[in-house]
């Protein structure tokens, strides 16, 4: 099958969908020649890509730099062209709007970048930071309105109101991000991108600004989209869980279910690499190491994107068959022909593709040779 084959997306009702995305495509041509006019390829950095985000959920989206997690956020906000597909904000398909059309909606959609000092203007203060963009979206009756709407919100994130004269390098990189998130609250928005949100921050600081978009979403039933790499990050944030692996997304389901019973092969192995607190678990669990190179994605691999690192590949399907998305259990959805199979024992690793290590093999590599 093609690799621009779409993934179906789970049906829900309207009332309760804000953000569904079916079908997302983004390519990035490659240009050759002395004026680079010639494309010669495309980079598909989100490949068919199905999620929808219900009203005051928080999907938590996750993979490995270069899966295309970012790329898939920039193009929820036009802040790159997109190549096809839909991504309806409640009735509307931003795909479809001009520049114009997105201005006008774009301040219900707002993002949280991940390093708060490269994101804000060190020549302006946080008052005009914040200021910018209640007038770029006319909101605000008077200077005095717009006063007490940045007022409101710095109290919301935990700033103090002498913050608004500060200018960014006066601040940590924690209340940096506050900042960052201020600038994205003032206006009001339904729903917040966040973008690896905490990846710049000190560990001891992180929890902190975790904390406060979990307080903030409760106290005015915001959406998030947030995107990690940090499994722990987003398991401390996320309702549901998605998983991408080179452009597609192989795997979502409700938080407590992807971290107690993964599915995917790729999810497997992601998890496993997470290090457990309690050393005795840590000491008796399997480990999954994946063996071979990331495939680029201006050449991604037909069939299952994923079958040239998975322990479970099996040849006469996976190497040509590109799987979609099917639920296995309520909200449970994988791409992988075999993932029951694998989940029944059905379906055993090839070693020559991953190795398992075991609780006895690392207690045999850890013993010095005689």
């Amino acid at each position: 099958m093609s690799h621009t084959e779409p993934q179906t997306a789970v049906d829900q009702p309207d009332d309760e969908t804000l953000l569904s995305i079916d079908d997302l495509k983004v390519h990035f041509p490659l240009k050759e020649g002395v004026l680079f006019d010639r494309t010669v390829g495309h980079v598909y950095a989100v490949d068919g890509v199905s999620l929808s985000i219900k009203r005051g959920e928080t999907y938590g989206l996750v993979g490995e730099s270069g899966c295309g997690k970012t790329t898939l956020g920039r193009a929820v906000l036009r802040l790159v062209d997109i190549t096809g597909g839909q991504v309806r904000f409640g009735e509307t398909d931003l795909a479809q709007l001009g520049s114009e059309g997105m201005r006008k909606v774009r301040s219900n959609l707002q993002m949280v970048f991940q390093d708060p000092l490269g994101s804000l203007d060190p020549r302006q203060n946080v008052e005009s930071i914040l200021l910018e963009g209640l007038r770029t979206h006319n909101i605000g009756t008077d200077r005095n309105d717009r006063r007490e709407r940045i007022l409101r919100t710095l109290d919301a994130v935990g700033l103090p109101q002498n913050a608004m004269s500060r200018y960014p390098h006066e601040f940590s990189g924690g209340q940096r991000q506050r900042i960052g998130i201020a600038r994205a609250l003032v206006l009001e928005p339904d729903i917040i991108i966040c973008d690896e949100p905490v990846s710049a921050l000190d560990v001891s600081i992180q929890a902190q600004v975790l904390n406060l978009l979990d307080e903030i979403q409760k106290d005015l039933n915001l959406t998030y989209l947030v995107i990690a790499h940090d499994l722990a990050v987003v398991r401390h944030i996320s309702d549901v869980i998605g998983v991408m692996y080179l452009g597609s997304l192989v795997e979502e389901a409700p938080s407590d279910a992807l971290y107690s019973e993964p599915k995917h092969p790729y999810t497997k192995a992601l998890m496993s690499a997470v290090p457990v607190p309690d050393p005795d678990i840590e000491d008796n669990r399997e480990r999954i190491l994946l063996r071979g190179d990331l495939p680029s994605p201006a050449n991604p691999p037909t069939g299952c994107r994923f079958h040239t690192r998975c322990p479970w590949r099996q040849a006469e399907l996976c190497d040509t068959e590109r799987p979609q998305m099917r639920e296995l259990s309520t909200g449970h959805r994988v791409a992988c022909h075999y993932a029951q199979d694998i989940a029944d024992g059905k379906v055993l690793p090839n070693k020559d593709l991953a190795e398992p290590i075991l609780p006895e093999a690392k207690e045999s590599a850890s013993r010095p040779s005689e």
